[in-house]
């Protein structure tokens, strides 16, 4: 017994060790970095890159290359919660006031309150709330949740198939390992054609954190529950929580994120630094506050 715990640490140890050398070769391999990049690519970054990759240096560095071309273009850490407030207002996706169990920041999504037809805007709105669930993560945490309501929910109103498309392929492309799981709640059974439709567009490990719960089957709800503190959860999902979307609170406070976030990641130069923070011109200041782990 001695011997194979003392053998199982061993190899625990030798794999801890090997990760940190990948991640070493990551850093190095992808080379210079702008200030906001290099802010953006910290150690447990690298090994969400790596993990969603198995490991391999090579497509995890293609992978974070996309990311950070994607990243210097759309800038999700600049969009502000008044330019996408209007997509909001039906509450149909929001950060709860609530986590899981694990101390998971939660995304509340109702696609029976869709309001607006604007393929950017809608992918615009989505991605501010990625980027507020990372920034709301509990100390330790990595990764959120998502609760997916059908309520008022028919085939009409789903979103076009190009969004539901691009919105998995920014979530899977660019928030690697960012997903714990996503709680689809009582999906009628016209649901079943799109799903059809998208879940071609997930990878296996999307795929597999895809999960339906019906309220009348047992084993999906104790997984619920097993995610879930019954008490806090909204009664939309099976909980005890009568909790309602309020627009103008949930909007005061994403006022308030937007200054942390702000204040975390300063401002955009485009001085570019080593990988190990060396300046390779002149010397820039960093950007204040502490750098999220995104």
């Amino acid at each position: 017994m001695f011997r194979w715990k003392h053998s199982s640490q061993a190899v625990q140890e030798d794999e801890t060790v090997q990760k940190a050398a990948k991640i070493n070769e990551l850093k190095s391999a992808i080379g210079p970095l702008s200030v906001r990049s290099l802010q953006f690519c910290t150690d447990a970054c690298l090994r969400r890159y790596l993990e969603a990759r198995n490991w391999n240096v090579d497509k995890a560095r293609k992978m974070l290359e996309e990311t950070l071309k994607w990243r210097s273009t759309y800038k999700p850490e600049e969009i502000r919660w008044h330019e996408v407030a209007s997509e909001g207002e039906t509450g149909k996706v929001y950060r709860a006031n609530f986590q899981d169990r694990e101390g998971r920041t939660v995304l509340v999504l109702r696609p029976g309150k869709q309001n607006t037809s604007s393929h950017d805007n809608q992918l615009r709105h989505l991605v501010y709330l990625i980027e507020n669930a990372i920034l709301n993560l509990s100390e330790g945490q990595e990764q959120m949740v998502w609760l997916i309501d059908f309520s008022g929910w028919s085939l009409s109103m789903s979103v076009p198939i190009k969004t539901a498309r691009e919105s998995i392929n920014i979530l899977q492309s660019h928030y690697p390992e960012r997903l714990s799981a996503a709680f689809l709640y009582n999906p009628p059974r016209i649901f079943e054609t799109f799903w059809k439709i998208v879940k071609y567009f997930l990878d296996a490990k999307t795929f597999h954190k895809v999960k339906f719960v019906y309220p009348k089957n047992e084993e999906s709800l104790e997984l619920m529950h097993k995610t879930f503190d019954i008490e806090i959860l909204p009664v939309e999902f099976g909980g005890k929580n009568k909790v309602e979307y309020d627009h103008e609170e949930f909007s005061r406070l994403m006022a308030k994120d937007d200054i942390i976030a702000s204040s975390m990641w300063g401002s955009s130069e485009k001085i570019t630094h080593a990988p190990h923070g060396h300046s390779t011109s002149e010397v820039a200041p960093e950007p204040s506050g502490v750098a999220p782990e995104s």
